[in-house]
C-alpha cells in the first residue's frame, strides 16, 4: 500500500490534459520552496519580508540575562547599607570591656548587728493597735406614740398654778400642748398647740416638770412625742 501511494506521487497514474509525469512532483518541490522562502527570509532580513506579530512572537529570542552586580573592591570598609545582619550579637568583645570581677557577697555585703533585726521585729509584732474610730452617734428623731409604740406613763405629775390675772379675769379652760419626751423619760420640749392667753405661761410651766417612764421600740429607748393637756377650773 505505501508503495503505491507513494509510486503515484513519482510516476502518476492519472494525467490532466497534456501535461507530463514530472508536473505534480514539480509542483510540489516548488510550493515548498516558497514556504521556506516565507518563513526564512523575515528571520534573515526582517526589513524585506515583514512578518506578522503573532509569528514574530514565536520567533523572537529570549531576553538575555541580567548581569550580576559587580564585587566589592578590595580595601573598601563596609558601609552600614551593607550589612544585613545589624541586629546580631558581635563576635568579639569590645576591646574597652575588660574581664569582670568576682564579688564574694558574703564579705562585700554590710552588715546588720544582730540586735537591731530583734528590735525591729519586736516592734513590728508588738506594736500596739491603733485604736477602733467611734463612729458618730446617729441622730435620733422622736417618734409619735401611735400604732404599735405605747404612750409614755406618768411617774411625776405637777399642778399648774393659776395666774392671779386669769382669776382676775375668771379666765378658764383646757390649754392642749404636744411635748417632746427623751429617752431618759424628761419632758425636752414643749409647744402649745391650742392657747388661752392667759394660762399658756402656767401650763408650759407645769408640763416641763413632768417625768415619764422611758419609752422601748425593739427593746431600745426612743424618744416619743406625746400630746398632752390642763385643765384650769375656778372653784
Amino acid at each position: 500500500m505505501p508503495d503505491k501511494m507513494f509510486r503515484d506521487v513519482v510516476d502518476p497514474s492519472i494525467t490532466v490534459g497534456a501535461r507530463k509525469r514530472y508536473s505534480v512532483p514539480l509542483s510540489i518541490v516548488v510550493h515548498a520552496l516558497a514556504v521556506l522562502i516565507a518563513l526564512i527570509v523575515p528571520v534573515i532580513a526582517p526589513d524585506v519580508l515583514p512578518m506578522p506579530p503573532e509569528m514574530l512572537a514565536f520567533l523572537s529570542a529570549a531576553p538575555a540575562p541580567a548581569l550580576p552586580p559587580p564585587p566589592p573592591r578590595a580595601g573598601r570598609r563596609p558601609s552600614v547599607a551593607d550589612d544585613v545582619n545589624l541586629p546580631a550579637a558581635p563576635v568579639t568583645a569590645p576591646p574597652d570591656i575588660g574581664p569582670e570581677v568576682p564579688v564574694d557577697s558574703a564579705h562585700d555585703a554590710p552588715s546588720i548587728p544582730v540586735g537591731v533585726v530583734d528590735g525591729v521585729l519586736e516592734s513590728i509584732v508588738y506594736a500596739p493597735a491603733a485604736p477602733p474610730v467611734a463612729a458618730p452617734p446617729k441622730p435620733t428623731v422622736p417618734v409619735r406614740a401611735i400604732g404599735g409604740i405605747r404612750s409614755p406613763m406618768k411617774i411625776k405629775d405637777v399642778a399648774p398654778k393659776y395666774p392671779s390675772v386669769a382669776l382676775a379675769a375668771r379666765a378658764e379652760g383646757v390649754v392642749i400642748l404636744e411635748a417632746t419626751i427623751g429617752l431618759t423619760g424628761m419632758v425636752e420640749d414643749v409647744r402649745i398647740l391650742r392657747s388661752i392667753p392667759l394660762l399658756d405661761a402656767a401650763a408650759l410651766e407645769a408640763v416641763r416638770q413632768w417625768e415619764y417612764s422611758p419609752t422601748l421600740l425593739n427593746g431600745v429607748p426612743v424618744p416619743v412625742l406625746i400630746t398632752v393637756t390642763v385643765n384650769f377650773t375656778l372653784h
